[in-house]
């Protein structure tokens, strides 16, 4: 049991760092290489994970060399353009001047209802008003309207809004974040001032407290629950 145990936990760390290696894609957004990457190891960590006769070596290894060849690979892409086109493939505009492009939907077997999908989730739901829409490398649809679709920025109107101030987790679901807090230039007097304005009395009351660069902060208190 020690030794499953052991494997498992080994075999687990393994792929996580495989996975990293891979950067902070989500897995729809993964290249095919990466993608095939992640199918083989997760196949190859089973076998040995599950079957005790084969010797654990005999799992790890093959990931290790898949690991590397990843790495070469990715090295390689980065320094040769056709490379990278033959293992990634090209972006596809699919839609031109408002124009859907039947050859390159019909090439990249993207259907019309997919399009159609794809540009509602952005909030388009005429494909006339599209200037060019492009069906990316990881199968994500990058679409640029034209210039009387697009919102007006507070440049064009005129108007000078203040830049965005990061927010920093002071409180988070009832335990105190003190170097945060230390960050802020803040104090424990400041917080029990915070917590007497909202009236409470403790940290753990709060479920969740930020304060950003000009001091503003966002306050919820934990719901009190009721049977």
């Amino acid at each position: 049991m020690i030794i499953a145990l052991a494997r498992t936990i080994f075999l687990y760390l393994l792929i996580i760092a495989g996975i990293r290696l891979m950067g902070k894609r989500q897995v729809g957004e993964l290249e095919p290489s990466e993608l095939v990457l992640a199918m083989l190891i997760s196949d190859l960590a089973a076998v040995p994970m599950q079957d005790f006769g084969i010797p654990l070596a005999f799992g790890v290894a093959p990931i290790i060399v898949l690991l590397c060849i990843t790495m070469v690979l990715s090295v390689l892409t980065m320094k040769s353009v056709r490379l990278r086109a033959l293992m990634c493939g090209k972006p596809s505009i699919v839609i031109d001047h408002g124009q859907i492009i039947q050859r390159e939907m019909t090439r990249n077997r993207l259907t019309l209802d997919e399009l159609l999908e794809e540009l509602r989730l952005q909030g388009i739901l005429d494909p006339s008003a599209v200037k060019y829409a492009i069906l990316e490398t990881s199968g994500r649809l990058s679409t640029i309207l034209y210039a009387n679709q697009q919102p007006a920025t507070p440049e064009q109107l005129g108007l000078t809004p203040e830049d965005a101030s990061l927010p920093l987790v002071l409180i988070n679901d009832g335990r105190l974040l003190e170097a945060n807090l230390k960050t802020r230039g803040y104090d424990q007097n400041w917080l029990d001032k915070q917590l007497a304005a909202h009236k409470l009395s403790s940290v753990r009351e709060v479920y969740f407290l930020t304060v950003d660069q000009r001091g503003r902060t966002y306050f919820v208190p934990k719901e009190v629950w009721r049977s």
